[in-house]
């Protein structure tokens, strides 16, 4: 019997260059696999709740995608349990 894989659930925490937020996030939020980014007041700038397939994925998702956006210092992730 096959079990059916949970999709990898995360919160990004994304801290960025002042004046960057709005723009960070709607670039965050049109990229596959986020459900939601917003930009927020005080620390961090950006947050995002992304739901994908498998570790790997998140992985690219933030260190490829995410981390490369020009305003973007730093990120924090954290997957959710269930």
């Amino acid at each position: 019997m096959q079990t059916k894989r949970r999709p990898v659930r995360a919160f990004i925490l994304i801290h960025v260059k002042a004046g960057r937020a709005k723009q960070v996030a709607q670039s965050v939020g049109a990229m596959p696999g986020v459900q939601i980014a917003r930009a927020c007041w005080g620390v961090p700038d950006v947050i995002a709740y992304a739901e994908v397939s498998s570790q790997r994925e998140l992985d690219d998702l933030v260190t490829v995608k995410i981390q490369e956006l020009e305003g973007v210092e730093r990120t924090d992730t954290h997957i959710a349990l269930d």
